[in-house]
């Protein structure tokens, strides 16, 4: 009886080589984004402009938000407000700036009329530039 040894094989070598696919992915990608932020870095014109008192920067546009809730009640900038005291703080609003937009957000349930009237009420006041405010069908349509 022969004790002989018995006879291993080596397992699997260690990887010596560096997988540089990552590498490249991550690379490509952030050539892409270099690619296109590039020109919208290099097309503003750097300028030295002259100082003047006469010239002021405008102000950025002012708004007022008139909400109409289901039951009709009117919120001026959130505050809830009769026809009368609306009609009020709508003309203060145009004395102080004409220009001011009304944001109007109605609710789906309000009567056509009731939209309209709070719509007159903020055109007598001086108030012209009216916009709609709705929300995107995409948004409303995600699961809560």
């Amino acid at each position: 009886m022969a004790f002989g040894r018995l006879e291993r094989t080596q397992g699997p070598q260690p990887m010596s080589e560096i997988n540089v696919t990552p590498l490249v992915d991550v690379m490509l990608v952030l050539v892409v984004i270099f690619i296109i932020t590039a020109p919208l870095l290099a097309s503003s014109i750097r300028l030295d402009l002259p100082k003047t008192d006469a010239a002021k920067p405008a102000d950025a546009p002012k708004f007022v938000t008139l909400v109409v809730d289901k039951s009709g009640q009117a919120f001026l900038n959130d505050k809830p407000l009769s026809p009368d005291e609306l009609a009020g703080r709508l003309r203060e609003t145009a004395a102080q700036n004409p220009e001011t937009e009304v944001q109007l957000r109605a609710d789906e349930g309000v009567p056509y009329g009731k939209v309209v009237q709070v719509m007159g009420l903020a055109q007598k006041a001086g108030l012209n530039r009216i916009g709609f405010v709705a929300d995107n069908p995409s948004a409303s349509a995600a699961p809560r």
